[in-house]
């Protein structure tokens, strides 16, 4: 097991560069197209995460707020809780703002990919559906490379990065009532029940969780990291100045990684909390049932920026107000942040940890699974509903194992297999961006005219293949 875990990150500290270039070059075009839409455009991101269903349509499809619960219920988890403390003991305080970073420019890649999502969205009986596969098949016209990503993301999520949830929440209960194979067992098997109680009941049942549990979990932890600054308020201002000290080599930190290790950390722990780039959250951002494609991408644009500088920064704080020790391994994960946790406000917030941690993980492996299914679908066909009856079990045969499998294999399968997502994913999207962008200026121009923005495939003419956009109106006047 050892060998196959170094084997695994040896291939992931080389391939990881490839990636981080590829982020990097993507962040950085994708907000110079669109003239920096994650920044200029928030106040439509807030708009847009609250508003109805499109009229007429409430019955095809969900939310744009559920959607971005589906797509949160993914992000936020133990990439929040475990990843951050993972990149924080490796890659030092300077990590933490390699995430911020990334977070902003991130930002206008989920613009992108969101959109380009629901611009190739399909119709089924329970509602609207869509992601890479669809934009990388009917967009490029790349039915091979579609079909590549459709297997990454199934496998990726539907059973390795499930694996990752299960074994963060495994290794939280056993932190506070004892390690043992017997609590590993009981774990995994109530997780699965649980989980199998949801996903059987399709897409709008899980929404209808994740519309509940994500919002509620997420304040109460930000809530638990606001009480942890105040007591600590007065070390705040020496913890941001440590964080982009560190980042720049201004200030050097006993036993913590430097350079292109500390980057990378930041990078691929935050890429895995907040997905921007890999292609996840597209697949939730094609459920949503929405007037113009570019409001979908406004929510998942601001889900980003949710995740990392909300609730990512959230654990950040917490660890690194309790001075922990840089540049170890004997400690990773969920200990660090419930060891941190406990020092600031007592033995409680060990047990409180463990009870946030079960449902955010939990929720993200309902987001996880709906992601593999929307990738069934692609690749089953008519055949889909046997494939996804398949697949559902095999998710809970795989939240089981994860409960009771190694902490760095499983991290290191989920590195590797999120890098593949990435790479297809932003290979797919850098070319089809000038769609998006056009659908941007749009967006901008009916909304200038005083006009909720609607959209018509007549308003696109150079996207080909597009499915759907066909019958909606065009706009509406804008509510005051």
């Amino acid at each position: 097991m050892e060998q196959i875990t170094a084997a695994i990150t040896a291939l992931n500290d080389k391939y990881w560069y490839v990636v981080m270039a590829l982020l990097f070059v993507a962040g950085v075009w994708f907000t110079i197209r669109t003239v920096g839409v994650q920044v200029r455009m928030l106040p439509e991101m807030l708009r847009s995460v609250t508003a109805k269903s499109q009229t007429g349509f409430e019955n095809d499809g969900v939310s744009p707020f559920r959607a971005f619960t589906i797509s949160a219920a993914s992000r936020v988890g133990t990439g929040n809780v475990a990843g951050v403390a993972i990149a924080i003991v490796i890659g030092g305080p300077g990590a933490v703002f390699w995430m911020w970073l990334l977070a902003i420019l991130g930002g206008a890649t989920a613009f992108v990919e969101s959109t380009l999502a629901q611009l190739y969205k399909q119709k089924g009986a329970d509602g609207y559906f869509g992601g890479p596969a669809y934009y990388i098949r009917d967009g490029l016209g790349a039915k091979w490379l579609a079909a590549v990503f459709a297997v990454a993301i199934t496998v990726t999520y539907g059973f390795v990065f499930n694996a990752v949830q299960s074994n963060s929440i495994s290794e939280s209960v056993q932190a506070n009532w004892g390690a043992s194979s017997t609590t590993a067992w009981i774990v995994g098997l109530g997780l699965a029940v649980l989980t199998g109680l949801v996903i059987f009941g399709g897409v709008r049942r899980l929404s209808a969780v994740t519309n509940v549990l994500v919002p509620a979990m997420a304040t109460f932890y930000i809530l638990l990291a606001l009480i942890v600054m105040v007591v600590n308020i007065t070390e705040v201002p020496g913890m941001i100045a440590l964080i982009v000290g560190h980042a720049f080599g201004l200030r050097e930190v006993a036993g913590a990684a430097v350079g292109m290790t500390m980057v990378m950390q930041g990078v691929r722990r935050g890429m895995f909390s907040n997905e921007a780039g890999m292609g996840s959250a597209p697949n939730a951002a094609a459920t949503a049932a929405v007037s113009h494609p570019a409001k979908q991408g406004f929510v998942q644009s601001l889900g980003v920026y949710f995740d990392t500088l909300i609730v990512c920064s959230a654990t950040a704080f917490i660890i690194l107000l309790s001075n922990p020790a840089y540049g170890r391994g004997e400690a990773l994960g969920m200990q660090v942040t419930q060891g941190a946790l406990q020092q600031a406000v007592g033995a409680w917030a060990g047990p409180a940890l463990t009870v946030i941690i079960f449902f955010l993980a939990w929720s993200s492996v309902l987001g996880n699974t709906y992601y593999g299914e929307a990738n069934i679908r692609y690749l089953a066909g008519r055949h889909a509903g046997r494939a996804i009856t398949v697949f559902r079990v095999l998710v809970l045969v795989c939240v089981v194992g994860g409960a009771l499998g190694s902490v760095a294999l499983v991290w290191n399968l989920a590195d590797t297999f999120a890098a593949l997502m990435a790479t297809i994913n932003l290979v797919a999207i850098i070319p089809l961006g000038g769609l998006a962008v056009k659908l941007l200026r749009d967006y901008e121009r009916k909304l200038k005219a005083g006009m909720d923005p609607g959209f018509h495939i007549s308003d696109l003419p150079e996207a080909r293949n597009v499915a759907l956009w066909r019958d909606e109106p065009k706009t509406s006047p804008l509510e005051d």
